[in-house]
């Protein structure tokens, strides 16, 4: 069994999910996390991001990642052990002021996400 990895997203949003599906099982195997688990990871806009942040932060501020871990108590037959949330907009302006590629920057907080689950 393999890693089972969902990316989630809307049409208006530019994104290569079988690349960035790539660089998180191979970053979740690097990291040697159990391959029975899987992992969500949601693209959103800025006023959801807010949304989300008010209600599990207690802040309206459009953050670049926010991670959901269930590590200690993994949800579903899928062994569910986390969900990163990257806010687009925040995503592509980050890449512009570190001067990086708009792939790599996704692909760097997708490992910045795995890292915070498998902190909690």
């Amino acid at each position: 069994m393999s890693y089972m990895i969902s990316i989630v997203t809307s049409s208006r949003y530019t994104i290569d999910k079988k690349h960035l599906e790539h660089v998180a099982r191979e970053y979740m195997g690097e990291n040697e996390i159990p391959n029975d688990v899987s992992l969500n990871v949601v693209f959103v806009g800025a006023r959801r991001m807010k949304q989300i942040s008010a209600q599990y932060k207690h802040d309206i501020i459009a953050h670049p990642v926010l991670t959901f871990s269930y590590r200690d108590d993994p949800q579903g037959e899928e062994k569910l052990i986390g969900e990163i949330f990257i806010c687009y907009p925040q995503a592509i302006l980050l890449a512009a002021e570190k001067d990086k590629k708009v792939e790599d920057m996704m692909a760097f907080l997708v490992k910045h996400g795995i890292d915070n689950i498998m902190k909690s």
